[in-house]
């Protein structure tokens, strides 16, 4: 933009003036795009149909929401970036909104917060100014302006208020009602460090709660899409969450951000080759999903590979051509040693037998052409002979019969399995068939790795992995096949790991994932949950997690935490009371709860006359209650959380640890304020040191 005048004598007025300037040139800009007529620059009825929708998302894109900040802080710099200062002049200022809105000339008005020239919105400091005289952080209310905060960066004078912004503060501490928000306006300098990473690498998140390390997740993808567009557009995006609960409290972010093309799923949505049905124990989920298991399938689905006996015999016309079967066999061994994809060879193979008929037509003095060789490769001695020697593979049949038949099973598992391991691997009953298999979640995954051993899986060009701890090898090797040729960011945190088969360590997942050269990022200052709270939850870590670090918070909010003991008899209706208080303060109201003790919540909570919602059901004014199962808990987050009965989260588990474990992931959903009701002992762990109320 062009040297700014001197500032007016109100400054508010003028940054209100911006405002509504660029909001006229955002709805201007979407009006062009509606107005534009492709009847005159399309071939064809297919190029039209992929324009129109190309500018439709376009047109979508552009839209403005009223409520939400065209801009949310301002950049003077002390020089164009890049360039000289003269002596006496003014540098450039750019106001560093969600996305970048031009006016009539082209010019800039508002820039995309993800262009290196809003870099330092993040970045800067007195001790490192980058280029900065000045950042501006607005307010607002309503989707209106009405504040704003400067910070003179040059100025060693003036303090470095950091996170000791008051409009910062107020932006994170901003009640949540409705689906998660984007952090666009709140981004700190480690957090946009992870986000800004390159394409090329896969970056590994640990993230205490609170820290921001889904949105850190999500912002990295919009910031890939908008340097790295064109490739991602024709490789693809994809962000993989723990369930659909949590993927509905997330949807939003990204379109509010501008990008629309991104798909999200749950694992269990990549993996649906089959209809699950079925439960496992958590012993056997956790052997299913044993890094081991990938060996037993690739001898699985190698295991009908036989080695020829008779030779090949090729009638073209009045000649015969004989390839003898030690020749056969030799093919068959080189495609074997070279460990392709099972269906890749099978597909070669007739060429390859078709090739040495080639070369025997060659020394016998004709002249074919690969017409000729693809023809060989069609007739029906081939045919028989490759279906002989490399038999077709139904993946979810294999996988039926390793699940079903012993001997097959210790066939392929020997020297891997034990024979105990072997036993509880097996069906108590064998299935008819693929449609009437009891199949479970992690059958399914064994169906997916069946999958790629026949036929490789397309790679996408990223994909974002939220609430990794909980995956086993197997789940993570589901997830690399999707990006082998692609990039991950990888988000989690191993002290939150609720299933028997939680990973330990990320270096270990990383090597699962396909990734071992994976950057390990680690955030530790949580900048949502209350320090109180986050320090009684850390009581927890040396049982679940004894080698991270405690996390840490800036946010301090005296009274967030009440603990309270009520007779067991008054249960219920002290849980109803502490939903009732929270629902006097302002944003969204998690009521927490051991699965088991569900049924018996929404009764009281329906008897009481108060209304609730299921997890991930978009929270509104008149609609702010919503019932937690502990299970789903994890990712969610609310301004008030009660949670009820912490022994019970605990025993919902089949072992102590998960049992903590969960627990932990509970005690830190709440952003404003955490209340404990309980009848039962507390875990002891928690009980040192209680605070006052308990």
């Amino acid at each position: 933009m062009p040297a700014h005048a001197p500032e007016p004598s109100d400054p508010l007025a003028r940054e209100r003036a911006h405002l509504a300037s660029s909001r006229a040139a955002l709805s201007a800009m979407r009006a062009d795009a509606e107005a534009l007529d492709i009847g005159d620059v399309t071939a064809n009825w297919v190029n039209a149909a992929v324009l129109r929708h190309q500018i439709d998302e376009r047109i979508k894109a552009l839209a403005d929401h009223a409520h939400t900040p065209l801009f949310f802080g301002r950049l003077d710099y002390l020089r164009a970036p890049g360039g000289e200062l003269a002596e006496g002049a003014d540098g450039e200022r750019f106001y560093i909104g969600r996305r970048h809105v031009h006016d009539e000339d082209g010019d800039p008005m508002v820039i995309d917060w993800r262009a290196p020239v809003s870099q330092p919105f993040y970045r800067a400091s007195q001790k490192d100014p980058q280029d900065i005289a000045m950042r501006r952080r607005f307010g607002y209310t309503g989707g209106q302006l009405t504040a704003y905060e400067d910070e003179h960066l040059t100025d060693v004078s003036e303090e470095d208020l950091g996170t000791a912004s008051k409009l910062l503060q107020a932006e994170i501490e901003r009640p949540r009602v409705g689906p998660m928000r984007d952090i666009v306006a709140t981004i700190q300098p480690e957090q946009d460090e992870i986000v800004r990473a390159g394409l090329s690498g896969t970056v590994c998140v640990q993230g205490a709660p609170g820290t921001g390390k889904t949105a850190v997740g999500l912002h990295r993808v919009a910031y890939l899409l908008y340097a790295h567009r064109e490739r991602l557009a024709r490789t693809g995006t994809l962000v993989i969450g723990p369930n659909r609960s949590f993927l509905h409290y997330i949807e939003q972010v990204l379109p509010a951000l501008g990008e629309l093309a991104v798909a999200q799923a749950t694992l269990d949505d990549l993996v649906a080759h089959v209809e699950v049905r079925g439960t496992d124990t958590a012993a056997t989920a956790a052997l299913k999903g044993d890094a081991r298991m990938a060996e037993v399938l690739r001898r699985a689905v190698r295991s009908g590979v036989t080695m020829p006996a008779e030779p090949v015999v090729v009638v073209r016309g009045s000649r015969r051509w004989r390839v003898p079967a030690h020749e056969v066999q030799e093919l068959v061994e080189e495609l074997l040693s070279r460990n392709i994809r099972y269906g890749a060879a099978r597909d070669a193979l007739p060429q390859r037998i078709a090739h040495a008929v080639l070369v025997r037509m060659e020394q016998a003095g004709e002249a074919p052409d690969d017409r000729v060789q693809d023809a060989v490769a069609r007739t029906p001695a081939v045919k028989a002979a490759v279906k002989a020697a490399w038999p077709p593979v139904d993946p979810a049949k294999l996988v039926l019969r390793l699940l079903s038949d012993t001997d097959f099973l210790a066939e392929q598992a020997a020297g891997i399995l034990t024979a105990d391991e072997q036993k509880q691997l097996l069906w108590a009953k064998p299935a008819r068939g693929v449609k009437s298999a009891p199949w479970t979640a992690a059958d399914a995954v064994l169906v997916d790795e069946a999958m790629d051993l026949v036929q490789r899986t397309p790679s996408l060009g990223h994909v974002v992995l939220d609430e990794a701890q909980d995956l086993s090898p197997m789940q993570y090797r589901a997830v690399g096949r999707r990006c082998t040729t692609g990039s991950a960011t990888v988000l989690g945190d191993l002290a939150q790991g609720t299933t028997p088969w939680a990973t330990s360590g990320w270096a270990e997942a990383l090597a699962h994932l396909g990734k071992p050269e994976g950057q390990v990022e680690e955030l530790t200052v949580g900048f949502r949950v209350p320090r109180t709270v986050i320090a009684y939850a850390s009581r927890l870590l040396p049982a679940i997690a004894p080698g991270l670090a405690e996390a840490t918070s800036v946010r301090d909010a005296p009274g967030s935490l009440q603990v309270r003991r009520v007779p067991a008899d008054g249960l219920d209706t002290a849980v109803l009371e502490a939903c009732r208080n929270a629902l006097e303060h302002e944003g969204s109201i998690g009521l927490i709860a051991a699965d088991a003790r569900l049924p018996a919540l929404a009764v009281a909570l329906a008897e009481a006359g108060m209304p609730c919602l299921s997890p991930g059901a978009e929270t509104s004014e008149g609609a702010r209650l919503t019932l937690v199962p502990a299970s789903l808990a994890k990712g969610l987050e609310y301004d008030h959380v009660v949670l009820d009965e912490p022994a019970a989260v605990v025993d919902g588990e089949p072992d102590e640890r998960t049992g903590l474990r969960r627990l932990y992931v509970a005690l830190t959903r709440a952003v404003s304020g955490l209340t404990v009701v309980h009848a039962a002992d507390l875990p002891g762990q928690l009980t040192d040191g209680e605070p006052e109320g308990a």
